[in-house]
């Protein structure tokens, strides 16, 4: 241990630790038995086709070994393009907020000029500043954030200092932690002044800030001091920061910008009433994290920019672990990225996917040409190629992969056309997305639109027209978003359709069927306007309203109509398409083991198959058999799973022992000769000593067992039996 570590810290740094096992022995290395020498003189005498077949698995396995560089290749450049998109889908999200908190920072700046600026020998004073009697106010802003965790709020204050840099201004970023009680004011002003004037800086004093900021490159600009969660804040401690740099607010004139994750009223709940007055608030709302996870879901898994999509039961353990982890982006994020990797990690034709989108991308090309999918087929390696089904052909599998994303450019255009006429029944996109990509229920859709049409034709009157789209009877959100569609009054229908048209407007498939609702909206549109009063009055009540109900009555029934139809013909989700395995990421129980995890589990399979992992020649040989080159944990499981519920630890320790001292005995055995007195005394004490080591690396064992909470110790009423904690896997 390094000397400048101290004992608390080494205590609380908890490192990973790994299973090994111990090496041959020398002896058992050199010395060949009868039965390896006869493996080698059948291998010598194989058969040429059996040496065929033999150089064939192993080109193939070292094929394997070297396609796994590609497929982390072509990971990072998926994952680049989507993390970038996320990136860029977040900032735009924060950018009309960020700039409405910079021109009220600018406000804020000008409205403290106005206190008077001061002279250059009142500014080089240790003292501050006050024209008044009365101190000044700090203008702050309250940011309410609406996190329960504040992993997501990091990003977007770094984001928002950032983009107040960028204009201009000194910022400062000072997490809650600089404001607990153990650091006080003097290591909090420490602080302070390091994101001000970078360096280090050992003195706690405000006049050097002052100093500082009346030189004429720092001068003039506004100074903003911006701290994450003003929750995890010690009270005491902001209460001396705020009320020091109230006093300095003529010469340092800082304006605050605190993150507030629950409620802005909590400063009233961490500061005294004499601190409030200080206090000049503002407040900021930023979006939710709903609104932001709805963002990112359609920028990467609904727009597709990567081509990288999730199956439908995917799609639901992700939304259920956004909601169980408390509404977190960050969470999700990470899970996304490993579902991503263990995508490419496990498909070797995904190798295809990352290849063809940094060629596509380097053109400007918006989807995977059937040239460049062909040309990466042929580079595949080996192992790669065994996985194609044999009766396609190259060019028909390009055609294909192609295929697949052009539909899929469809169904995100339906999808996008659906979730526009949800927000009017606050329908979210993750919920949508879950329902759109549920096989079962195309399926049932599919079916029901069959049956639907035969029997609705003499089924529905004329009055309800929107009946008789087999769309309406559907449940879950898209019934419901088409409900609410059909009773839409014109004008929110019209500016609906004009939404339509910006999403539709580069699919031409969907854009044909959206311009006959345009032309015949256009058509009510030119009818409509301005008759003589006359002529309205002279009709009879109940005509004017059967005039007036019947167009938009049928323009409801042409957009559920265009709705009917991008769900019939277009919302097919990517797990019934030929080849969606290389796009698509589907083993949602992988995904769970790695993200939930199950830690007892994975300990008694590395226990038990170890050799698995470590592929040591010595155990693989050897398989499930126990062998004292294993490890004493793994040896000491094993035997474990031999016994019941209890275990007698005399039994346990012989058979341990056992195991131990095989290959010792195999060397007594070749070496029996009549040994002299001298010798025979050297050897009975090493065998105590080796007695007293095994049962040394019994208890080691034992302990390292009942550690991972595997084996639970014996009892004062049974202290000959330990027992069993874990069974079966």
């Amino acid at each position: 241990m390094p000397p400048s570590t101290t004992p608390e810290v080494v205590e609380n740094d908890l490192q990973p630790f790994f299973v090994l096992h111990k090496a041959s022995s020398r002896i058992k290395d050199r010395t060949p038995t009868a039965q390896t020498k006869l493996c080698k003189r059948n291998k010598l005498s194989s058969s040429p086709a059996s040496e065929k077949q033999l150089r064939g698995s192993v080109t193939e396995e070292c094929d394997h070994h070297l396609f796994q560089q590609p497929q982390i290749e072509a990971f990072d450049i998926v994952w680049t393009k989507i993390e970038s998109t996320i990136k860029d889908v977040l900032r735009d999200l924060n950018a009309s907020i960020f700039h409405d908190i910079q021109q009220w920072v600018l406000e804020c700046f000008n409205a403290t000029k106005l206190l008077g600026e001061p002279t250059i020998s009142e500014a080089t004073r240790s003292f501050p500043v006050l024209n008044n009697t009365t101190p000044g106010k700090l203008f702050t802003s309250l940011v309410s954030t609406r996190n329960i965790e504040y992993v997501d709020d990091i990003l977007t204050f770094e984001e928002l200092g950032n983009f107040l840099k960028s204009h201009g201004f000194h910022v400062a970023m000072l997490s809650s932690l600089e404001f607990s009680l153990k650091n006080g004011i003097a290591d909090c002003l420490k602080a302070l002044l390091r994101e001000f004037l970078g360096g280090a800086i050992d003195s706690a004093d405000i006049s050097i800030l002052a100093s500082w900021y009346r030189e004429q490159v720092n001068y003039n600009k506004p100074l903003v001091l911006i701290i994450n969660d003003l929750e995890r804040c010690c009270g005491s401690v902001l209460t001396d920061i705020i009320l020091m740099l109230s006093e300095w607010v003529v010469k340092v004139p800082i304006i605050f910008i605190f993150g507030v994750a629950t409620t802005v009223d909590i400063p009233r709940n961490i500061l005294p009433s004499h601190v409030l007055e200080r206090l000049c608030p503002s407040r900021f709302m930023l979006g939710t994290p709903a609104e932001r996870m709805d963002a990112i879901v359609e920028a990467v898994l609904v727009k597709h920019c990567s081509t990288f999509s999730i199956g439908h039961k995917v799609a639901v353990f992700l939304r259920n672990y956004f909601i169980n982890q408390d509404g977190t982006v960050t969470s999700i994020i990470r899970a996304l990225k490993v579902a991503c990797l263990l995508h490419f990690s496990m498909e070797p034709l995904s190798l295809l996917h990352g290849r063809t989108l940094a060629e596509d991308q380097e053109e400007g090309k918006s989807s995977l040409s059937p040239e460049t999918m062909l040309k990466y087929i042929d580079e595949l390696p080996l192992y790669a190629r065994n996985q194609m089904v044999d009766h396609q052909t190259k060019m028909s599998m390009a055609e294909g992969l192609s295929d697949l994303v052009t539909k899929q450019k469809l169904w995100s255009t339906a999808v996008l056309c659906l979730y526009e006429a949800g927000k009017y029944s606050n329908v979210r996109l993750l919920d949508l997305f879950c329902e759109a990509l549920s096989q079962d229920l195309y399926l049932l859709r599919s079916s029901d639109c069959h049956a639907g049409y035969e029997k609705d034709r003499g089924l529905f009157s004329t009055n309800d027209r929107c009946q008789q789209y087999p769309v309406m009877q559907c449940g879950g959100f898209i019934g419901q978003i088409v409900r609410k569609v059909r009773d839409l009054s014109t004008g929110v229908l019209y500016q609906l359709i004009e939404s339509w048209g910006k999403i539709t407007a580069d699919i031409s498939e969907v854009h044909e069927k959206l311009e006959t609702l345009r032309a015949s909206v256009r058509c009510e549109e030119g009818k409509s306007p301005r008759k003589s009063s006359k002529g309205i009055s002279r009709r009879p009540a109940s005509k004017i309203s059967v005039n007036i109900d019947k167009n938009p009555r049928m323009l409801n029934s042409q957009a559920v109509a265009f709705l009917d139809c991008l769900v019939r013909n277009f919302l097919r989700p990517i797990e019934g398409m030929p080849f969606h395995e290389i796009f698509c990421f589907k083993n949602v129980e992988k995904l769970q083991l790695v993200l939930i995890g199950d830690p007892r589990r994975r300990i008694q399979v590395d226990l038990l198959e170890f050799h698995k992992i470590l592929k040591c020649s010595c155990c693989s040989k050897s398989g499930n058999s126990l062998v004292p080159s294993r490890h004493d944990s793994s040896i000491m499981y094993s035997l474990a799973q031999e016994h019941g519920d209890l275990i007698n630890i005399h039994d346990w320790f012989q058979s341990f022992r056992s195991i131990v001292l095989q290959h010792k005995n195999k060397r007594k055995q070749t070496a029996k000769q009549s040994p002299s007195l001298k010798k025979r005394k050297d050897m009975n004490g090493s065998a105590d000593q080796n007695e007293s080591s095994i049962q040394a690396r019994f208890c080691r064992a034992v302990t390292e067992l009942q550690i991972t909470g595997l084996v639970r110790m014996p009892s004062k009423r049974r202290p000959d039996f330990a027992q069993r904690v874990a069974f079966g896997l």
